[in-house]
């Protein structure tokens, strides 16, 4: 999981996730209530790849402590969604599981798409040490399918169940994701993210949302893609990892001496 989860790359599939995330009506409503994505979408958005980045980087204390906070949070999200009129709760194994495999399986494809291929072997290990991760945040392991094609076929089946759609909690985070408001400073970086989470976008999602998609964005999106996977492996690793994860490495190579009482 450090192996993935080090790319800065793979942070692109957090974009991807969050459009499947907002596209589940029962994810939407608990979004809608708390409105944290309305007032500060950006510091939103910031914070919530941080404490993600701690779970998986951080000490055990620090782990401990951003999940007890995403917990915290979670325990004061329930109601009845005005959209469906059906109950909806944050800590309701269901929908921690859509929110738990969005996520992982968007940030495997994009290590493979712009690092480097992924074994079965390897795309197993990586979804039983997620689980811990995701028993962290409350969802049990024997929740989870057993094994990574199960988690894709979960994937698989929910976009292709009539389950999702397109409310406005979706269309307010599609508009982020696609540049609303994009603080200066990473509007650049953000409009190439956006290119790349539409277009590896399942095509059924990409309906559901109105976004537009063609032959000759699908080939310059390729194009990229590879671009990026031929330059990744020979880039500085100050510029190819994200910093909790250089942090934690040097945390290893320097270890705190153990003082004796």
């Amino acid at each position: 999981m450090w192996r993935v989860n080090r790319e800065i790359t793979t942070l692109f599939g957090g974009a991807r996730a969050l459009l499947m995330q907002a596209a589940h009506p029962l994810i939407a409503a608990g979004a809608r209530q708390t409105g944290g994505y309305r007032r500060d979408p950006w510091m939103r958005l910031i914070r919530t790849v941080r404490m993600q980045s701690m779970l998986v980087f951080g000490t055990t204390a620090m782990a401990d402590e951003a999940a007890t906070r995403i917990n915290k949070l979670h325990r004061t999200i329930s109601g009845v969604d005005t959209v469906t009129d059906e109950w909806y709760d944050a800590l309701d194994y269901e929908q921690l599981l859509w929110v738990h495999l969005a996520l992982e399986t968007s940030t495997l494809d994009f290590y493979r798409l712009t690092v480097d291929d992924l074994s079965p072997t390897e795309s197993d290990r990586y979804h039983r040490e997620n689980k811990l991760v995701g028993e962290m945040l409350l969802l049990p392991s024997d929740f989870v399918p057993d094994r990574y094609v199960d988690a894709e076929a979960y994937v698989d089946d929910m976009i292709g169940s009539g389950r999702l759609h397109h409310s406005d909690v979706a269309q307010e985070v599609a508009d982020l994701i696609t540049g609303a408001a994009v603080p200066a400073r990473i509007k650049p970086l953000w409009r190439f993210i956006t290119f790349c989470a539409v277009g590896t976008l399942d095509p059924r999602l990409r309906d559901l949302y109105g976004l537009r998609w063609d032959g000759a964005r699908e080939r310059l999106l390729r194009a990229n893609l590879a671009m990026l996977r031929g330059t990744v492996p020979v880039i500085p690793h100050r510029y190819r990892y994200i910093l909790p994860a250089r942090w934690a490495d040097l945390r290893l190579a320097n270890p705190l001496p153990v003082t004796r009482t």
